[in-house]
């Protein structure tokens, strides 16, 4: 097997940078905006973002989920709530995100409490999911081991069988990651790149930059 030189990888990135003032006071407003920049430039799910959760007593994991919505109260994901993450989210409800969108030398990141949206949410946007991927929300131990792929066609069949074939099974739904920081970074030449954090206080944002 042929190893890459993996410390000779490198890219210079590009001289747009992310000063105070573009950045502004609200970092919703500036998510929203490097988001739709995301989609613009036609990268490949803008809304993929890396999932931090840890167990209580500090053992961690991290996945890829799908950032479904974003308002006010937080940035909403959906899951098995019986899956790992599941787990891990209602022992220990905190979690760290990141978005990464090389093509635009730009990531966000994302600090808080987790909390599960209402069974009312979750029912809005699971029965927008196409037929198949609620079948598999339903037929799905997620996280758990099973025998091997038959096992999971055969659960499937029958779960698409099913007089509750397509409604939403009380173990998966919707969760929201309140924001408690947000951090934008902007990569720059030299390594020299923009770091600017966000923190929430009582009733708004407080603004600083990182040393990259």
């Amino acid at each position: 097997m042929v190893t890459p030189d993996l410390s000779a990888m490198r890219r210079e990135y590009g001289t747009t940078g992310l000063d105070e003032s573009a950045a502004g006071d609200n970092p919703f407003v500036l998510f929203e905006r490097w988001l739709a920049d995301a989609v613009a430039a036609g990268i490949t799910e803008p809304n993929a973002m890396a999932l931090a959760t840890a167990t209580p007593d500090g053992t961690p994991s991290v996945r890829i989920v799908l950032l479904k919505s974003l308002d006010a109260e937080g940035a909403v994901f959906h899951t098995n709530y019986e899956s790992r993450k599941g787990v891990e989210l209602t022992e220990n409800p905190r979690a760290a995100a990141v978005l990464l969108w090389h093509d635009l030398s730009r990531q966000v990141r994302i600090e808080g409490p987790v909390a599960r949206i209402s069974p009312e949410e979750s029912d809005a946007y699971f029965t927008s999911r196409p037929p198949g991927g609620r079948i598999s929300a339903q037929a799905s131990p997620q996280s758990q081991v099973v025998a091997d792929r038959a096992e999971l066609e055969r659960r499937w069949e029958e779960a698409a069988a099913s007089p509750e074939a397509g409604t939403r099974p009380d173990s998966w739904g919707g969760l929201r990651l309140a924001p408690e920081s947000f951090e934008f970074w902007q990569g720059r030449p030299n390594r020299l790149h923009d770091r600017i954090r966000f923190r929430a206080t009582d009733g708004g944002w407080e603004r600083d930059r990182l040393a990259p």
